[in-house]
């Protein structure tokens, strides 16, 4: 499976980007799909997932209620919708996918997820 993550800018705080993963290979037998960012100088952090084949949205404490996961099974592609950035969600933006199942309905950790994206930098200016 190769992702690749796009979609990202610079937008001003309160603005909305939406970032697109697309996928190639055997994805429709991957458990689920996230999302990590990385800030400058910080270790990278869990932001969202969707379970490829229920559509199970969860998503971290710091993005609830303003970013969006969706996938498109015809597609092949996962997109995350984000609204009223704000500068602190500046960051290199990855997509990844957990190969199976592993006893939880989702994953937050980095060594959890089998497959990476290449980052797509998203800069939000004040």
């Amino acid at each position: 499976v190769q992702l690749q993550a796009c979609g990202g800018g610079l937008v001003q705080a309160g603005g909305s980007l939406r970032l697109s993963c697309t996928s190639s290979g055997h994805v429709f037998s991957m458990y689920a799909m996230g999302w990590f960012r990385q800030a400058p100088g910080k270790e990278r952090e869990w932001v969202s997932a969707v379970t490829w084949s229920v559509g199970l949205t969860y998503y971290a404490d710091s993005v609830k209620g303003r970013f969006t996961i969706s996938r498109d099974n015809t597609k092949k592609t996962v997109s995350l919708r984000m609204d009223s950035l704000r500068p602190e969600d500046t960051a290199v933006y990855y997509c990844a996918a957990v190969r199976r199942y592993r006893g939880k309905p989702y994953y937050t950790q980095r060594s959890e997820y089998d497959y990476w994206g290449q980052g797509t930098l998203v800069t939000v200016s004040s």
